[in-house]
């Protein structure tokens, strides 16, 4: 493999050495989505390299430096510290369907070949009425017996949130659960106080200062847990274990190095009674690996560490999209230092 270009040598003052090293092996990559997923159409990223292999840091862009130190903790702990023991050596995986018409849902569900599909609804712009009738297709597309949750990613008021369970559980015949109706915590326990649909929260834990709220507040029969925004997999196993719910591990459309470390925590859980939200490769053009990592009978293996990214020099982003990446690692690698020195001289 062609070696890509290193970063700068500028370095946050007070980085401690072993920080330091790792962000000298820094890469930025940048990966071509099939198509628009929410407002991504490129999804871009850092991969890092430890003794214990290849990480990944691809926080959104709506994240500050503060809200992304526990991402660059999680590439810290795969590069340097690696994964638990799994328990098992198969996870079932939800297919993801992106706001589509009705057909491109049925043609995805049906490539997928897995049997639940997680539907994106609530998208700026859309209408409830083409969010049921993408919801009724990929309903003929599973069978009855198919599973089908959708997510709405906290758009919703909660009468908004009331009347389009309403109208998509009818069109799905039945919903799994509903994930991250509205925004609040207070908002996701008044809704399931008044549906009958279960509900499960993603960004009322991932973005929140005290993740156990939600189960405290009565807020959510489901804990969506994304392994890189809580701090890595030890982290993202302790909030699922704290919780007391049901847990969906869930992607946060990473590539396959940042993929394998959500399958490490699904593997590792002690149960795991809901299809994870881990088949989301599908939903990149392209992959680091050279191809995604696609499920096999709805399911995908646990790995004990990333895979090499043998494409990577195929994606590399362009010059101001690696600096602006660059800078930004910098700055959250001296947020984090300080934050280890002062942990360290309590």
């Amino acid at each position: 493999m062609q070696r890509p270009p290193e970063p700068d040598p500028q370095r946050p003052a007070g980085q401690n050495p072993d920080l330091t090293e790792l962000i000298g092996t820094a890469t930025v990559f940048a990966l071509p989505m099939v198509q628009r997923f929410r407002s991504i159409t490129v999804r871009e990223g850092i991969l890092l390299r430890g003794p214990r292999g290849w990480a990944e840091f691809a926080p959104f862009a709506n994240y500050d430096d503060a809200q992304c130190v526990p991402w660059l903790e999680a590439a810290v702990e795969a590069a340097t510290v690696g994964w638990p023991e799994p328990v098992r050596d198969l996870v079932p995986v939800n297919t993801t369907v992106p706001v589509v018409s009705p057909e491109r849902a049925t043609e995805l569900v049906t490539a997928s070949g897995c049997t639940t599909a997680k539907i994106k609804v609530a998208d700026p712009g859309s209408l409830l009425a083409e969010d049921a009738d993408r919801v009724a297709a990929v309903r003929q597309a599973l069978g009855s017996s198919g599973r089908i949750r959708v997510d709405a990613n906290a758009a919703w008021s909660v009468p908004e949130a009331v009347e389009a369970i309403r109208v998509l559980d009818a069109a799905a015949g039945g919903l799994e659960y509903v994930e991250q109706p509205c925004r609040t915590v207070e908002e996701l326990a008044a809704v399931r106080r008044l549906v009958g649909v279960p509900i499960a929260a993603d960004e009322s834990i991932r973005l929140a200062g005290d993740p156990m709220r939600v189960a405290l507040a009565g807020a959510a029969d489901i804990a969506v847990v994304k392994v890189a925004p809580l701090g890595g997999v030890a982290a993202a196993l302790r909030v699922a274990r704290a919780t007391g719910l049901a847990v969906v591990i869930s992607s946060a459309v990473d590539s396959a190095v940042g993929l394998a470390a959500g399958l490490a925590a699904a593997g590792a859980l002690p149960e795991l009674p809901y299809a994870c939200g881990l088949g989301t490769a599908s939903l990149l053009a392209a992959d680091v690996t050279g191809a995604p990592d696609l499920p096999v009978n709805g399911s995908l293996a646990v790995p004990r560490r990333a895979p090499e990214p043998v494409a990577l020099a195929d994606h590399l982003a362009d010059d101001d999209t690696r600096q602006r990446w660059l800078d930004r690692l910098n700055r959250v690698a001296g947020l984090l230092a300080r934050r280890s020195a002062a942990s360290g001289a309590e």
